[in-house]
This record gives structure tokens, sequence and C-alpha cells, in this order.
């Protein structure tokens, strides 16, 4: 099983970006896939979360309004439309799915078992 995590990039504050998620190599079909983020010396925290068969979607409060969690289910890959974009915002970002989280686990990365390799996203002032 593999993500491929692509589309991060260097951007003035205001600008956007969309990062993908491409799944591969499982025969199963996800529950949960999530973005998550890490700036240096920060723990790992959730972004934004999509339930794959239901497209319920759940954010972290500083992106709401800001990103969108979507997916193609023919092509087993989500998508995190990042717009107005704030220094804040800068971070590596990680791509997680798993086939057993529950929604009131969504939140935790320590529930996923599949991880993409991390976007490097920089926001300037």
């Amino acid at each position: 099983v593999q993500l491929q995590a692509s589309g991060g990039g260097l951007v003035q504050a205001g600008g956007c970006l969309r990062l993908s998620c491409a799944t591969s190599g499982h025969t199963f079909s996800w529950r949960y896939v999530a973005w998550f983020r890490q700036a240096p010396g920060k723990e790992r925290d959730f972004v934004a979360g999509i339930r794959w068969n239901a497209g319920f979607t759940s954010y972290e409060d500083s992106v709401k309004g800001r990103f969108t969690i979507s997916r193609d289910n023919a092509k087993n890959t989500v998508y995190l439309q990042m717009n107005n974009l704030k220094p804040e915002d800068t971070a590596v970002y990680y791509c997680a799915a798993d086939r057993n989280v529950t929604l009131s686990a969504m939140r935790d990365s320590r529930q996923y078992d599949y991880w993409g390799q991390g976007t490097q996203v920089t926001v300037s002032s």
C-alpha cells in the first residue's frame, strides 16, 4: 500500500495550493483519509479528514472556511484545496489513511496505519 502526497510549495500569504494524496496497492476501501501537518518543533496536528464512502468531512478550526478536503473515488485520490493561506499554515503536510479508524478517533494521528511521505508547504508573509 502506498500513499503519495504532492502539491506543496512556496506561496505568498493569501495565495492557494492544492495538495493531492494518491493511494495505491490496496484492494480494500478506506474508512477515513486525513491530512495532518507538522511544523518544526511541534506535534503532528489534524487538519482535515473525509469519510471515504460517505463524503463526510471534518476540519480543524483554524482552517475552516479556507481549506476544502475532497476525494475522487475512481482515482483513489484525496485532495486538500488550501485558499487564503497564512504564514502559520507553514508545515510539512502528511496524508494518512485507515480502514478501521472511527469517527471519534479520526483526529488522532496514532489511529492511522498508512502514511504518505509528506509535502512541504511554506507561506511567506
